[in-house]
C-alpha cells in the first residue's frame, strides 16, 4: 500500500521544527513575561465537556472518538451501533453507546473544565498559557489544517478591563517581536447584542452573529442572503445597513452607536467598554491604525460575552493569525459560577505562513550542526570522537561521520546537511596539536592549535 497523510495534517521537516520552536520560544518568553504560568490538557476530552460550547457550526467540527465498546458488540449490534454513528457525524451528537469522548477543539474549554475542577486551590486572578494541538473536522485549504497548533493565554477571576489592554499589549509586542506587522481588529459582544436588540432580532442573536461573522469570506451580498434564510426580516436587515458602511475613525463609529443605543441598555454597555480599552490603548502610545474598531466582527462561539479580537497579518494575505475575547460564564456550565474570564490565542500555524511568505525567520531559526569530523578511521577516529566530546560539553554541535569513506561522499554529507564546518583531524593534526576545519559557507580552510580551537 502506497503511504499517505490523513488530509488536514502534515509532517515537520528540520527546518520547519526548527523554526516553529522559534516561533514558541518568542510566544512562550512573552507569556511568562506577562505574568503567565504553563498548563497542559489532555489531547481528549468527555464529549459533553466540549458539545454546546462552540455553537452549531462549531459542534460539527469536533472529532469524535469512537467508543472500543464497538468493537466488542455483535455483530448484528455492531452493524446498527456503526450506522447510528455514521448518521450523528452530521449533528452535534452524543451517545454513551457510541461516543463519549472527543478530541479537543481548542484550548478555551478543557481550561474552564480544569479551573472549575480546581477552583478551590487556584489564586485568582489566574493566569495561565497553553501550547498544545487541537483537532476539527473542517475542510482543509491555505492556513487551515485538521490537526493545529494553538498558543493560548487566559485570565480568570477578574473583571477587569485592563485585562483587555493587558491582552493588547501582549499580542503587540510577541508579533513585533517576531517582525510581523499585524493589525488587531475589536468589537465587543454587548455591542452585538445591541444591535439585534436595535433591529429587533434578539431572538435570532446567534443566527445573526454566525452569518456576520463571515463578512470577510462572503461579502455583504453573502451575508444578507443568509440572514435571510436564517429567517431574519428585511427591515430588519435594512436596520443594520449602516454596519457595512463604517467610517475609518473608531471612535467616530462609536459615537454614532451611541446615538442608535439610546435607553438600549445592553449596547450601551458594550459601547462603554470598548471605549475604555480604546482610549486606555492608545493612552499606552499603541497606534489606532494597529487598532480597529471592526463592528461587523463577531467570531462565531457561543461562549464570548464582552470584547472579542481578531489578528491579521498587514503584509499578507491569511485571514486570522490569532483572535479571542472575554468569557464571563463559561466555567458555569461546569456548575461553578461567577468566575470571569479572558484569554487570547495565537495561531502558529498561519503565523508560520505568513514569516514564510514574506521571508521573516532569521538565519538562527534553523537548527544547523556546527562540525563535521571527517572520518579518517583507525586512530584518528578515536581522536576525533574525543575531541566531539568536549566540544558538546561546551554545548556546541559536532558529529563524526559515521564511516571511512571517501572525502567527497564527506563533504556532500555535510552540504546537504547543511554543516557549517567540516573538520579534518588526521595524523598531522594530532602530533602537533592542531585542528584544521573548513568552513564550507564562506569556503575558506585554516588550521588553528587545540586550545584556540576549543576557545
Amino acid at each position: 500500500m502506497k503511504p499517505s497523510l490523513a488530509k488536514g495534517t502534515r509532517d515537520f521537516t528540520a527546518q520547519e521544527v526548527s523554526r516553529r520552536k522559534y516561533i514558541i520560544n518568542i510566544l512562550q518568553n512573552n507569556f511568562e513575561l506577562f505574568g503567565f504560568q504553563p498548563l497542559e490538557t489532555p489531547s481528549f476530552e468527555n464529549l459533553s465537556t466540549l458539545t454546546g460550547k462552540y455553537g452549531e457550526e462549531g459542534d460539527r467540527l469536533i472529532f469524535k472518538i469512537l467508543n472500543s465498546s464497538i468493537n466488542e458488540a455483535k455483530e448484528e449490534k455492531k452493524a446498527q451501533m456503526l450506522n447510528d454513528f455514521q448518521r450523528a457525524l452530521d449533528k452535534p451528537f452524543s451517545s454513551d453507546s457510541l461516543t463519549d469522548k472527543a478530541l479537543r477543539y481548542d484550548l478555551t474549554v478543557p481550561f474552564a473544565r480544569f479551573v472549575a475542577m480546581n477552583h478551590g486551590q487556584l489564586t485568582f486572578p489566574y493566569k495561565r498559557y497553553q501550547i498544545q494541538p487541537v483537532w476539527r473536522a473542517d475542510r482543509p485549504q491555505k492556513g487551515r489544517f485538521r490537526e493545529f497548533y494553538q498558543c493560548d493565554a487566559d485570565v480568570v477571576g477578574s473583571e477587569s478591563l485592563l485585562q483587555e489592554v493587558d491582552l493588547i499589549q501582549l499580542y503587540l509586542k510577541s508579533f513585533a517581536d517576531l517582525k510581523v506587522s499585524v493589525t488587531i481588529h475589536v468589537n465587543n459582544r454587548k455591542i452585538l447584542s445591541g444591535l439585534a436588540e436595535y433591529a429587533g432580532i434578539t431572538d435570532k442573536l446567534i443566527d445573526f452573529t454566525v452569518a456576520l461573522d463571515k463578512l470577510d469570506k462572503i461579502g455583504k451580498e453573502g451575508v444578507v442572503k443568509e440572514l435571510l434564510e436564517r429567517e431574519i426580516s428585511q427591515d430588519s436587515i435594512d436596520k443594520l445597513d449602516f454596519l457595512f458602511s463604517q467610517s475609518d475613525d473608531a471612535l467616530e463609529n462609536l459615537l454614532q452607536l451611541k446615538e442608535k443605543f439610546v435607553g438600549n441598555e445592553i449596547g450601551l454597555k458594550g459601547v462603554e467598554e470598548l471605549e475604555f480599552v480604546l482610549t486606555q490603548s492608545i493612552s499606552l502610545g499603541v497606534d489606532i491604525q494597529n487598532l480597529v474598531f471592526d463592528i461587523t466582527l463577531a467570531r462565531g462561539l457561543d461562549y464570548y460575552t464582552g470584547a472579542i479580537f481578531e489578528v491579521k497579518a498587514d503584509e499578507a494575505q491569511m485571514g486570522s493569525i490569532g483572535g479571542g475575547g472575554r468569557y464571563d460564564n463559561l466555567t458555569a456550565v461546569f456548575g461553578v459560577k461567577n468566575i470571569p474570564g479572558i484569554g487570547i490565542s495565537f495561531g502558529l500555524d498561519r503565523i508560520y505562513l505568513v514569516m514564510e511568505e514574506l521571508g521573516l525567520f532569521p538565519a538562527e531559526a534553523t537548527s544547523k550542526v556546527e562540525y563535521l569530523f571527517a572520518n579518517f578511521g583507525g586512530e584518528e577516529t578515536l581522536e576525533a570522537l574525543k575531541l566531539i566530546i568536549q566540544l558538546r560539553e561546551k554545548g556546541i554541535s559536532a558529529e563524526l561521520y559515521p564511516e571511512s569513506a571517501k572525502i567527497n561522499k564527506q563533504f556532500t554529507y555535510a552540504e546537504k546537511k547543511g554543516i557549517k564546518n567540516l573538520v579534518f583531524l588526521g595524523e598531522e593534526e594530532i602530533k602537533n596539536r592542531t585542528v584544521t576545519f573548513k568552513n564550507l559557507e564562506a569556503g575558506e580552510q585554516k588550521t588553528v592549535s587545540l586550545e584556540e580551537f576549543l576557545g
